[in-house]
């Protein structure tokens, strides 16, 4: 990029070329894991490491809460404390969980979603089930649902929809009326 795809002894442009010498060699170049520090050993060819590092299972998290604009990453046991001092975590079977309710719009309409996050893997959070429930008057909406790992951002887990998804006005009905939030 530096020297605008042309020679920097000559000047002559360089074109659309590749330099297979160079390709061979990166191809027997082996290079450990970039999560190395955070305990993976495995070393691999320079074409396959930066698959292996999108799914390193050594690979910090991002905060659940990444929504809000929060920028903290670690392993579970420091976005455990994190989200202890900064948002809401609970425990349950010996593992944390995080629920999250927000307030969006779901095309015209205004809704509130809320939804269970598992401080782990998919593979893990898939052994979990969780109920929430909203009601008032006699009446009351149930979701049943498999919690989502960290793993998913928060944006994916909210344009799925899977939650409780509830519309402004039956959750101003539920609120007690008044115009009151829920």
């Amino acid at each position: 990029i530096r020297v605008h795809n042309c020679c920097p002894t000559c000047r002559y442009d360089l074109g659309n070329i590749r330099c297979l010498a160079l390709e061979k060699v990166a191809e027997s170049l082996e290079l450990p894991c970039k999560y190395q520090n955070l305990g993976c050993q495995d070393i691999f060819p320079y074409y396959s490491k930066l698959k292996h590092e999108q799914h390193c299972r050594f690979r910090p998290y991002n905060c659940p809460y990444a929504g809000s604009d929060c920028s903290v990453t670690g392993d579970i046991p420091t976005l455990v404390s994190h989200l202890k001092d900064d948002h809401k975590v609970f425990n349950c079977f010996g593992r944390q969980f995080c629920l999250h309710f927000e307030a969006f719009q779901l095309g015209m309409a205004p809704v509130y979603m809320a939804f269970l996050r598992f401080m782990g893997d998919d593979n893990e959070a898939k052994k979990f089930s969780y109920s929430l429930e909203v009601g008032a008057n006699g009446r009351k909406l149930i979701w049943q649902g498999i919690p989502r790992s960290i793993r998913d951002s928060h944006r994916k887990v909210r344009d799925s929809q899977d939650g409780l998804v509830i519309q402004r006005n039956l959750a101003l009905y539920f609120s007690g009326g008044d115009r009151q939030e829920l």
